[in-house]
C-alpha cells in the first residue's frame, strides 16, 4: 500500500481496496544488509511502526470502517433507516438516501431528490453503473463525511462504508508490540514452486486457489519451518500470511501479515519485527485472509505487532 501494497489475490486481497492505495501496513519492511548495525537497525524497526501507525490514522484507513452490508438481487435500498439493506450511521445520512440495483454483476445506482452524494467528486447520474473494487478502481460515493464502495467477493457483492468522524479513529491509541528483537530477522531459503497454487480461506468463510511462487524455509533454535509465500507485487516481492503459538493470547486470533522483498539469490529476509495485525483485527467489516494450515507455525514468534486492544481477538 503505499499503504504497504496491495496483496494481490483475485478476489480475497485485491478487492479490498481500491488499487494498490488501501492495504493496512502502510510500510515495507526495512530492506537492510544481512547483518545490519544494531542501532541502524533499531531506527529502521521505529521507522516503519510509526509509517505503519500513520497509515492507519489516515482518513480512508481501516480504522474508519464502519459497515459492511451484502447485497441481494434487485434494489436494495440504503440510508440511516435501520430496515434499509444498507445502513448507514445514524445522523449522517437521510432516512433513505438511494438505492443499489443488482443485476447479476453489474451495480447500478440512484438516489433521491435532494440528497448531496458524489461519485468520484461528481454529481451522481440516475442509474449510474458503478464499478466494484475488484476492477482495480472502484466508484467512491461520499455523503458528508461517510465514503463507501461497492466490493466483490467471490459472487457475492456488497457495500463498505467508512466514515472519517468514526469513534475507532478519534479514539485510536497505538498498538502494542513486542521488543525489537534482530534474532528474528532471519534469512530464509527460498524454494520455488512451479505453477502451485493453495487454498486460502478468507474470515467469511470463502476459499480460492492463490498462486505460491514458492516457499520460505529458516531455522529457529535447532528446528526448521517453512511458510508458503503469496504473490505480494509485480516487483516479485512476496506476501506472507502466518499463524503461530502466540495468536489468540498475545497476538491476534487469526494471524498476522508480514512482507518482503523479491527472492534474491535464492534468499528471502523474514523480518517478523515488521509482523503485522490485518484489517479483521481492527474491524469486523474486513474480509481477510487467514493462514493455511501448512503456515501455522509450531513456535512462539515473539517479534512484531501484539493484539489490538480495541479489536477482535
Amino acid at each position: 500500500m503505499t499503504l504497504n501494497r496491495l496483496r494481490a489475490l483475485p478476489f480475497l486481497l485485491t478487492a479490498l481496496c481500491a488499487g494498490a492505495a488501501l492495504w493496512a501496513a502502510d510500510a515495507k519492511a526495512p530492506a537492510t544488509s544481512a547483518s545490519p548495525d544494531p542501532a541502524a537497525y533499531r531506527k529502521e524497526i521505529e521507522a516503519w511502526r510509526q509509517k505503519r501507525i500513520e497509515g492507519l490514522k489516515k482518513e480512508d484507513g481501516w480504522l474508519t470502517l464502519v459497515g459492511l452490508y451484502w447485497l441481494k438481487p434487485g434494489e436494495n435500498r440504503f440510508g440511516s433507516d435501520p430496515g434499509n439493506p444498507v445502513i448507514l450511521p445514524e445522523g449522517k445520512a437521510p432516512a433513505v438516501a438511494g438505492t443499489f440495483t443488482v443485476e447479476k454483476d453489474t451495480v447500478r445506482l440512484s438516489i433521491q431528490p435532494g440528497v448531496a452524494l458524489t461519485a468520484d467528486g461528481k454529481p451522481v447520474t440516475p442509474g449510474m453503473t458503478v464499478s466494484a473494487d475488484a476492477s482495480g478502481k472502484p466508484t467512491i460515493l461520499q455523503l458528508g463525511s461517510l465514503t463507501f464502495y461497492v466490493i466483490k467477493r467471490g459472487d457475492r457483492l456488497g457495500v463498505r462504508i467508512k466514515d472519517k468522524t468514526s469513534p475507532m479513529l478519534a479514539h485510536f491509541q497505538g498498538i502494542d508490540e513486542y521488543p525489537i528483537r534482530p534474532e528474528w530477522r532471519v534469512v530464509a531459503r527460498f524454494e520455488p514452486y512451479k505453477d502451485k497454487k493453495i487454498p486460502i480461506a478468507n474470515i467469511i468463510g470463502q476459499v480460492s486457489d492463490e498462486k505460491s511462487p514458492g516457499a520460505l524455509v529458516f531455522d529457529w533454535q535447532g528446528k526448521t519451518y517453512r511458510i508458503d509465500a503469496l504473490e505480494g507485487g509485480e516487483d516479485g516481492s512476496l506476501f506472507l500470511v502466518f499463524g503461530d503459538q502466540t495468536n489468540g493470547k498475545e497476538t491476534y486470533g487469526a494471524g498476522r501479515f508480514l512482507d518482503t522483498d523479491p527472492p534474491k539469490d535464492g534468499k528471502v529476509v523474514v523480518d517478523f519485527n515488521t509482523a503485522y495485525n490485518p484489517p479483521c483485527a481492527f474491524t469486523a467489516f474486513a474480509t481477510c485472509p487467514l493462514p493455511p494450515a501448512q503456515n501455522k507455525l509450531a513456535i512462539r514468534v515473539e517479534a512484531g505487532e501484539k493484539k489490538f486492544a480495541g479489536g477482535h481477538s
